[in-house]
């Protein structure tokens, strides 16, 4: 915070590779002072969350005025292992696709609320709010596949009703725990309590970091996929866009590099303040550093599946 705020208060562009929610909120409360200096500040630039932001800005562009609701799921597949778009993780996906700091992070932030963005009672407007990590259980129909996630934060549930004032919920779903979302999610509600202590957060953490593998690279053949559907008030599926690119890692480094890169050029023109990626770097040049960075759609703009 002290990084980005000094950043916010003399004008200076801010990029990060962060992913934690309750972070990207306090980010987005420096909103006033960046504007007033000139500086732009873009939380979760990297594979936590521009391809959401990207999908679920192109889901929603595509279904036009109808589009009341949009999911964002995020999911690994597998290069050299048929078709990608079809591919089924596992949970040894989880495991040996991410890094042992990426795991230790997620159960450290179990017991932090997730990011919301609904409407708190039926006929009031919708708002960002937060709740326990893991409530919703999302569920994906892409390409012949089933995928299943459970709620998470992210930027999305900022950056998309900033781009869609009219949306009335955005839900995030993080798919790697394949079929064990169930049992992942009932886990994360079981050590909630526990973890509100500093002892229990302290010993869940520290066994955390001495799992299996903690210490192995993710493996070499990891890829993403990231599926948006965007639904009309009633629910029913309007248009539905897929990415898929590199393994988060890769993405991440590639997207940092051409946003800063983008930032330093004088006719960068990034919007003052905290925005998410599409509002503070425009659709079209987002989509081209997108590209640049191996994020590609899978398919144009393909009826969902219900």
């Amino acid at each position: 915070m002290a990084t980005v705020t000094a950043a916010a208060r003399v004008g200076a562009h801010y990029l990060d590779s962060t992913g934690e929610a309750p972070f990207v909120r306090r980010v987005f409360g420096l909103d006033a002072v960046a504007a007033a200096s000139g500086a732009s500040l873009v939380p979760a630039f990297g594979y936590d969350y521009v391809p959401g932001n990207l999908a679920g800005v192109l889901a929603l562009t595509r279904a036009g005025e109808s589009a009341r609701h949009v999911e964002v799921g995020y999911f690994f597949s597998r290069s050299g292992r048929g078709d990608e778009l079809r591919y089924r993780s596992t949970l040894r996906d989880f495991f040996t696709l991410t890094s042992g700091g990426t795991r230790a992070t997620l159960v450290a932030t179990m017991p932090d609320d997730a990011l919301a963005y609904r409407s708190p009672r039926p006929g009031a407007p919708a708002r960002l709010g937060a709740e326990p990590l893991g409530k919703r259980r999302l569920t994906f129909r892409y390409a012949g596949v089933r995928r299943t996630a459970m709620s998470v934060g992210g930027s999305e549930h900022l950056g998309l009703p900033e781009a869609f004032p009219h949306l009335e919920t955005v839900d995030l779903g993080l798919g790697w725990f394949a079929g064990w979302t169930r049992p992942a999610r009932r886990a994360v509600t079981l050590s909630r309590p526990l973890m509100r202590s500093a002892q229990g957060r302290a010993a869940v953490t520290w066994l955390s970091k001495r799992l299996p593998g903690s210490h192995r690279e993710p493996a070499r053949d990891g890829r993403s996929l990231v599926i948006a559907v965007a639904r009309d008030a009633s629910g029913r599926p309007l248009a539905t866009t897929a990415l898929t690119g590199p393994d988060p890692y890769e993405m991440t480094a590639s997207l940092l590099a051409w946003g800063a890169t983008r930032a330093a050029e004088p006719d960068a023109a990034l919007r003052p303040g905290a925005h998410g990626p599409v509002a503070a770097f425009g659709l079209d040049p987002l989509s081209r550093g997108a590209a640049e960075a191996g994020l590609h759609e899978a398919e144009r703009a393909t009826a969902a599946r219900s």
